[in-house]
């Protein structure tokens, strides 16, 4: 994932800005960066792999001065990019996964078009949006032919003289919303951002939609569409608590979550209920409530040093994360049966060694865990919320009870089937607990509150109805001709 936040002011908005950007730092640990425009563009980009994006760009900030201006944070390429181009100067941030970068890449390069940051992964994707927007007659007809050519998705900011482009990517994976105050307009991927610096949300992004704020206010620029697709995983892991997406509050989410886990465990008697922090903890509220079982922690984080341990990109860096950040209290945890919340299951070795290995040693009588998703089983196309095939746990077990890798998983994702029952119980076994019960795919839709339409579940599911190009080839190299004309 990765987060951006824009803001626009009758006055100097640097100091909204890099508290704005900071409260989207669960969304990336790799690159921050931050872009202001006054009398000319100033721009920081910083590596904030070990460090918090504050301590880097506080100094910054101070010599940093204008009316409108965006920032991101990043968990692969350096953003935003400035670009001189036949439009102005502008810079751009942006978030989501487009699969075919390469193909669109090697297309502008045939083309003649030089390509100026350097990215581990061959090209700044970033870099590319931009690159593909500027073919067009205008922004707004360039990032329409931009979100034409792309696999996967695209929200972005866009800071030129006459504002800030915001667009919300077509299928609406990843969110963005308007939020307001006296003198000043702000947008951005999370609404968490906006109390504490005193945005009231006025509107959350349709699909597709496209609107320029500057000091006059919101203009709309590019209606959105009927299809919305937005990524599940937002209330389930990634979004951060105080957060809403069309509307709907990520804790609440998570507590509904939670109650329904309780509500299937009908056949255990635990005598406390935990959540693997910090995601687990609200899916653990839930199951308490539910439960009537006392909600304690096991397990705490030790916050002010370590942050996510999924979304560093090397799963070495992951790992240890995973190891450092959770302490154990062993006069919370000997003798007692435990029930632990967690928001999902991925690859499972860290939930296993790091969590749970954690409980036995302690001296738990009994680890019962329960996800607040269904098993993982594809990994996703639009936001990295899930890695490889390989690393999914739900997929190793299926290899493992098959021999080999098999295409058809229907039986494994159907929850009443024999098959699925094995797959759990083969995982159950490879974590070393007492039982495993995942959420059911209905009871996570009917927590979320929205329908099961309005949503993204590929991760779950496989099934991908708002992108129409998704599995489809394209004639890259004439989509860009056609563009550039």
């Amino acid at each position: 994932m990765s987060g951006v936040f824009g803001v626009v002011s009758k006055k100097d908005c640097v100091m909204d800005l890099l508290y704005g950007t900071d409260y989207h730092s669960h969304l990336g640990t790799e690159f921050g960066g931050m872009a202001v425009l006054g009398s000319s563009f100033a721009r920081h980009i910083h590596n904030i792999s070990q460090s918090q994006f504050k301590s880097k760009f506080y100094e910054d900030s101070r010599r940093m001065e204008g009316t409108k201006g965006i920032g991101a944070i990043s968990d692969s390429d350096e953003q935003p990019i400035y670009l001189n181009s036949r439009f102005g100067p502008f810079c751009i941030a942006t978030t989501g996964l487009i699969e075919n970068k390469v193909e669109l890449a090697d297309s502008l390069l045939n083309k003649g078009v030089s390509f100026s940051e350097v990215s581990k992964d061959a090209v700044n994707v970033t870099e590319l949006i931009a690159k593909l927007i500027i073919e067009g007659k205008d922004f707004i007809d360039g990032i329409e032919k931009m979100f034409d050519m792309i696999n996967g998705s695209c929200s972005l900011l866009l800071l030129h003289k006459d504002g800030i482009y915001a667009a919300r990517d077509r299928a609406g994976y990843t969110p963005l919303a308007v939020g307001k105050k006296e003198g000043a307009w702000a947008v951005a991927s999370e609404t968490s951002a906006f109390p504490n610096l005193g945005f009231e949300i006025i509107k959350h992004l349709q699909p597709g939609e496209i609107v320029l704020i500057n000091e006059d206010g919101l203009a709309a620029r590019q209606p959105g569409k009927n299809a919305n697709q937005i990524c599940s995983f937002l209330w389930i892991y990634t979004g951060f608590p105080a957060s809403s997406y069309e509307g709907v509050n990520v804790e609440v989410v998570r507590e509904r979550c939670g109650k329904a886990l309780a509500r299937a465990d009908k056949d255990i008697d635990v005598d406390i209920v935990s959540g693997v922090p910090d995601s687990g903890l609200a899916h653990a509220i839930g199951y308490s409530i539910e439960s009537g079982k006392p909600l304690r922690r096991p397990l705490v984080k030790y916050t002010p040093g370590y942050g996510r341990s999924y979304t560093p990109p090397s799963q070495e860096t992951r790992d240890l994360i995973a190891k450092m950040k959770l302490i154990p209290i062993r006069e919370i945890i000997k003798g007692n049966k435990i029930v632990v919340c967690d928001d999902s299951i991925v690859r499972g070795t860290q939930l296993k060694n790091f969590a749970i290995g954690k409980l036995w040693d302690c001296g738990a009588q009994e680890v019962h865990v329960r996800p607040a998703c269904p098993p993982l089983m594809f990994p996703c196309k639009f936001c990295l919320s899930t890695r490889t095939m390989n690393e999914l746990a739900a997929r190793r077990a299926i290899k493992a009870l098959e021999g080999k890798d098999i295409d058809d998983i229907s039986d494994y994702m159907d929850s009443s089937s024999e098959k699925y029952k094995k797959m759990v119980e083969w995982i159950a076994r490879d974590l070393e607990v007492t039982t495993l019960r995942y959420q059911k795919l209905e009871d996570m839709v009917e927590a979320i509150g929205l329908p099961k339409e309005k949503l993204c579940l590929y991760c779950w599911n496989g099934k991908c109805p708002a992108s129409k190009f998704v599995g489809q080839k394209k004639d890259l190299s004439a989509q860009v001709d056609k563009v550039h004309k």
